[in-house]
């Protein structure tokens, strides 16, 4: 029987708790193109997020505290 391995979704206040960034945050590294939604339901425009945006944002909070600018970590993480 083979497993199937499923990224949970998450809405942005819920990416924003999990991460430790604020929604602010969040919306403002959407817009650069730091992080991007992996869906977005057609009737309320809520964004969703999965495992995958976890992990970036983990990698960005790192680079951050390694003083990096965004100039730098958008530039990482091409």
């Amino acid at each position: 029987m083979e497993s199937v391995v499923e990224n949970k979704i998450y809405l942005i206040k819920d990416l924003a708790r999990l991460s430790g960034q604020t929604v602010y945050t969040l919306k403002y590294y959407l817009n650069i193109g730091l992080i991007k939604e992996v869906g977005r339901s057609p009737e309320t425009s809520f964004r969703f997020f999965d495992d995958s945006n976890l992990e970036q944002l983990k990698k960005i909070r790192e680079m951050r505290r390694q003083n990096k600018s965004i100039a730098e970590i958008k530039e990482e993480l091409k």
